[in-house]
């Protein structure tokens, strides 16, 4: 039995003992997770969801986490203006591995689900501090006369 799951943006056709690289996942190695949002079930009998299968899972054992290749981003200006620039990424990854496909009780299993990692953590703003009222301008005016 085989099934499509998708994952940080990405599908993925995946089936039991597949080794798998997805987006950076918040989850320890040696973990095991959930994914469940199953797109399609495939063996003896297709099941395609409408978008995702209910009560499907896929559930996988996280290896480890890693990053990916460095892809090199370069940029040259040609003619009169001869600048360059070069930048590099690296982007982080999670190494799976899928023990179960599950075509039903997904929800009832008590397995973490998959949740992608926050690359920047939420800034809390400060609390505004209520405006100084002034105080009331004198009148000038009215102490002359």
């Amino acid at each position: 039995m085989f099934a499509v799951l998708k994952t940080g943006g990405k599908q993925y056709k995946v089936q039991a003992g597949d080794m798998l690289r997805v987006e950076k996942l918040a989850a320890n190695a040696g973990e095991t997770i959930q994914f469940n949002d199953v797109l399609m079930l495939g063996g003896e009998a297709v099941v395609v969801g409408a978008p995702f299968v209910a009560g499907a899972a896929v559930q996988a054992e996280v290896v480890d986490q890693i990053k990916g290749d460095k892809v090199i981003h370069f940029v040259k200006r040609r003619r009169k203006h001869s600048s360059k620039r070069t930048k590099g990424h690296r982007q982080q990854l999670t190494l799976v591995k899928i023990t179960e496909v599950l075509a039903s009780g997904g929800e009832k299993s008590g397995v973490k689900a998959a949740v992608g990692a926050s690359t920047d953590a939420p800034v809390a703003e400060a609390p505004k501090a209520a405006a100084a009222k002034k105080p009331a301008a004198k009148k000038a005016a009215a102490d002359k006369e």
